[in-house]
């Protein structure tokens, strides 16, 4: 038998402590409680839009709150990065990171709005996927080689749209330029779907961009796709080259998509909204809409997201400064 004062101690003891553990229990802040904000550095229907898009509906069923998807195109995605940086680091902001705007933007922008070691941590990786080298398919243009012929007759139609200056699309043509030898003019919009209507009404004579944005497209006719900018090819275009095969040497780009959050939200929000996310893309409903418009799903946690945008980074870097490519 216990003794009668020791068993008041303990009796003590727990009812004392119940009202701290119930008072710690509260002081756990609940999330979400109010609607999440996503921003999107692309106008309505670009690649981040779209794949913000694809996961809104599952995120919202299995939060509770609903995702409010903010575009803010402008300066290769980074309007809205700084936004995200800046906000208030709740868990209700988040921002749909790239290669554009953190993987190459923090090289060529003289002055980048947040410091990629410390702000916009990451949450997910949502998919990747290549870039295509296409034209309109009335311009006659059927291979790469008749486009750099082209190009080399007609100096002054060389010009080709990007989704802004910075993002994938830019330095990818720039990049296929320099390997062969062709002179262009860059015509900067603002996102990719500003890119794709310049193409499209005859504005530019080609984009090296997105797949996921220009596919349809190409279904229909109204465009030709003379390439893919992975060293392999894609499943969704199994009898398009890559670059490398046409004679391209060493050209291997592959774009990615994800979530990062504002800077300074709490790691219990990042893990949260991180699980939620692969989930839905590892959900094979999810993953097939993903898979539908030409990008693979890649889904990555936020301690391997963060680890993979260092490495792009890295990678990129080089690529910036050979190019020559700055923007103020």
């Amino acid at each position: 038998m216990i003794p009668s004062d020791l068993h008041r101690r303990t009796l003590l003891s727990i009812t004392a402590g119940a009202p701290f553990a119930a008072l710690a229990a509260r002081a756990q802040p609940a999330w979400p409680t109010k609607p999440i904000r996503v921003l999107s550095g692309g106008a309505p229907g670009g690649g981040s839009d779209i794949f913000a898009r694809l996961i809104e509906g599952r995120l919202h069923e299995r939060l509770g709150q609903p995702l409010w998807i903010d575009n803010r195109p402008g300066a290769g995605g980074m309007v809205a990065a700084e936004i995200a940086a800046r906000a208030a680091p709740d868990g209700h902001t988040f921002f749909i990171s790239n290669l554009a705007t953190n993987g190459i933007g923090v090289s060529l922008y003289r002055r980048v709005p947040f410091d990629p070691a410390k702000d916009l941590p990451g949450v997910a990786r949502i998919a990747t996927m290549s870039n295509v080298l296409v034209v309109r398919s009335d311009s006659g243009i059927t291979s790469v080689h008749e486009l750099v012929a082209y190009v080399g007759a007609n100096p002054a139609k060389a010009n080709f749209a990007s989704a802004g200056a910075g993002t994938s699309s830019h330095l990818s043509a720039l990049l296929f330029a320099q390997r062969t030898g062709i002179a262009v003019t860059h015509v900067p919009y603002r996102g990719t779907a500003g890119a794709l209507a310049a193409l499209l009404a005859g504005e530019v004579l080609f984009c090296l961009d997105n797949l996921p944005v220009y596919a349809q497209h190409a279904k229909s006719g109204a465009l030709r796709i003379l390439a893919v900018s992975k060293a392999t090819r894609l499943a969704v275009l199994p009898d398009v080259p890559t670059l490398q095969e046409v004679g391209v040497a060493d050209f291997d780009v592959s774009t990615w998509c994800g979530v990062s959050a504002a800077t300074g939200t709490p790691s219990a929000i990042l893990e949260r909204m991180g699980a939620e996310i692969v989930a839905a893309v590892n959900d094979p409903q999810i993953a097939g809409r993903i898979r539908d418009v030409a990008a693979e799903p890649a889904p990555l946690g936020p301690a391997d997201y963060d680890a993979f945008i260092r490495s792009e980074v890295k990678k990129w870097e080089p690529v910036v400064r050979a190019s020559g490519a700055t923007v103020e």
